[in-house]
């Protein structure tokens, strides 16, 4: 898809609750729905199938903290 504002390609953009095509040159964004692309789990699913290790570590990366840390916070019983 060809961007109306500046003539570029548009990029789909997926990771949203829906699907933008986006123009990374001007920026321009189309907020339309795209009826053949969905997410198939969302991301409080994707963090429960995760093992203790993944998820860990998908935290750890999300906070900038060491993994280490966050494990031992999370074996804590209160």
């Amino acid at each position: 898809m060809k961007c109306p504002r500046c003539g570029h390609e548009m990029t789909m953009d997926e990771h949203r609750k829906y699907a933008l095509h986006m123009c990374y040159e001007c920026g321009y964004i189309e907020g339309r729905l795209n009826e053949g692309v969905t997410r198939k789990e969302t991301n409080f699913t994707h963090l429960k199938n995760l093992t203790f290790n993944e998820a860990t570590a998908f935290i750890a990366g999300g906070l900038g903290l060491e993994p280490e840390k966050v494990a031992d916070w999370l074996d804590n019983e209160f």
